[in-house]
């Protein structure tokens, strides 16, 4: 099977990287050409426009910054895409924009399956992520193969619309979690504790969480560099606050951190990587969190 890859960032490429290892045939772009080097080395052949890619392969799957991004790449695509071919989603949407971008590829006889995923950019490398399908059943198995190669937890979340929830829920958690382990170290920090053993023993605890495992090494490495950054975290809490009040649910730990996020914002701009809501902390208090032994970046 022959798929066209678009979007190449941190997650994209190791995703389409992933497909590559696979076995399967992969057509890629980006609109800096930079980024598909990598994969072209390993076998991909680089597409002139979003449209050649399309046009060369079977399916087409995308991973972009935004909504609009995706909507404007989608338009262009569709007139050339083959028949049966489908579109696959990785992005992160709101469910609106789901619901509303498939109905114009239906339109135009695509059928679309939206496709976010979690677990870290680290995890996408190794072929490790978790994939969160939303579509048809019949679409989930026909492109079974190549979720299997991207990742290792595959859940068909149900029909379209669905995986924008679960994926918001996920990354909400992740954020307040965050928030949370920022908190800890300091407490830890300020009360004159070794912060390695510190992390360590939380990490054995009723308290852990992955986030704490992974973005808090990355807090004590100073690096705190997740390849994510605030204005990615405050799209995805601004989706769960969204749902918060279109479902009748108070989301009190997502609003706090929310208000956490627009201070980082504030302070450090909305490319700075989002485990800096950390550094707010340590900036208030003047208090730093570094240990020995922690990694710069996740592997």
């Amino acid at each position: 099977m022959h798929y066209a890859y678009i979007g190449l960032g941190n997650l994209g490429a190791n995703c389409a990287a992933c497909l590559l290892k696979a076995g399967f045939e992969v057509t890629v772009f980006d609109l800096n050409p930079a980024l598909a080097a990598r994969l072209v080395a390993m076998g991909a052949t680089l597409a002139s426009s979003a449209e050649a890619a399309a046009a060369a392969a079977d399916h087409v799957i995308t991973c972009l910054p935004s909504p609009s991004v995706s909507e404007r790449v989608l338009r262009a695509i569709l007139p050339v895409m083959k028949p049966g071919a489908s579109w696959l989603e990785m992005s992160t949407l709101g469910r609106e924009d789901v619901l509303r971008l498939g109905a114009v590829a239906e339109a135009a006889g695509i059928e679309m399956m939206e496709l976010p995923v979690t677990g870290g950019v680290h995890l996408a490398a190794q072929g490790k992520i978790t994939m969160l399908a939303g579509g048809s059943k019949a679409l989930f198995d026909l492109h079974h193969g190549a979720m299997a190669a991207m990742g290792d937890r595959i859940f068909h979340m149900g029909p379209l619309g669905s995986s924008s929830i679960i994926k918001v829920i996920t990354n909400m958690l992740a954020f307040i979690h965050l928030k949370a382990t920022s908190e800890a170290l300091m407490l830890a920090k300020r009360g004159g504790l070794d912060l390695a053993q510190a992390h360590a023993a939380i990490a054995a605890s009723s308290g852990n969480s992955f986030v704490h495992e992974t973005e808090g090494a990355l807090i004590l490495n100073g690096s705190y560099d997740i390849a994510f950054n605030i204005d990615l975290a405050l799209k995805d809490l601004g989706f769960a606050l969204g749902f918060g009040k279109e479902f009748g649910v108070p989301l009190d730990l997502a609003s706090m951190t929310n208000q956490t996020y627009i201070a980082a914002k504030a302070a450090y701009g909305g490319e700075a990587q989002s485990p800096m809501i950390a550094k707010l902390l340590e900036d208030l208090l003047g208090t730093d969190l570094r240990a020995e032994g922690f990694p710069s970046r996740l592997e």
